[in-house]
């Protein structure tokens, strides 16, 4: 049974969860960092980066670019042809939110959006019954559940980060698949150890992804 809460309007909302990360979850400013090879030759603001990356990629290095999220690890496609001007003006910005609610129902200016969501009848029952109404609610309810899993949520996706950078740049790499055991098992002094051999470069971005599990530096403040 599906109800449409007439008291906000939709709106878009994209997590770069999978192997790229979406345009529309990217900005300018976005932290990034990016590989030629196993080497780190930038970190920052994606507008930052992209000059750096445009300007290494024309200095001749053959090898590959790879330039990915610095939270989360997803890829990020630059688009290296042409005038640095050009690459600049290819990147994604962010969309306007205002033009994103002004249509449709709802009360955008308080930053309330609408959804379809489907109940069974009983439980349509028992938000007719609560103070405030179903939607009042049911945003309770949701800002509660939100607290209860704030840390599991933290550590999943800063697990899914690091997993995702190893499987990308260490797939190939000696160790990976012990080392990906123990990240799983939270085993951080076995995590380290295997991880010993590999670029330095690669070795620093992982242990400091790594360390988000723990409440340690995150990837953007690596050295």
């Amino acid at each position: 049974m599906t109800r449409r809460d007439p008291s906000a309007s939709d709106s878009p909302s994209i997590s770069p969860t999978g192997a790229a990360a979406s345009p529309a979850a990217l900005s300018p400013t976005t932290p990034c960092i990016a590989f030629a090879g196993s080497r780190r030759i930038a970190m920052g603001p994606l507008a930052t980066l992209a000059r750096a990356v445009k300007a290494h990629s024309d200095g001749g290095d053959t090898a590959p670019i790879l330039v990915f999220e610095a939270a989360t690890s997803a890829r990020v496609e630059l688009d290296l042809r042409g005038s640095l001007d050009e690459v600049l003006a290819r990147l994604p910005q962010p969309a306007p939110v205002e033009a994103a609610r002004k249509n449709g129902p709802g009360r955008p200016k308080l930053g309330v959006v609408s959804r379809e969501v489907t109940l069974l009848p009983r439980h349509w029952d028992w938000l007719a019954t609560q103070p405030g109404g179903a939607s009042v609610t049911l945003r309770k309810l949701v800002e509660e559940a939100k607290r209860a899993s704030q840390d599991k949520d933290r550590a999943r996706r800063a697990l899914d980060a690091v997993h995702r950078f190893m499987t990308v740049m260490a797939g190939d790499l000696p160790n990976y698949e012990e080392a990906t055991r123990a990240l799983f098992a939270q085993d951080a002094d076995r995590f380290t150890a295997l991880i010993q051999p590999w670029p330095d470069d690669i070795r620093a971005h992982t242990a400091a992804l790594a360390a988000t599990l723990t409440g340690g530096d995150t990837a953007t403040q690596a050295a």
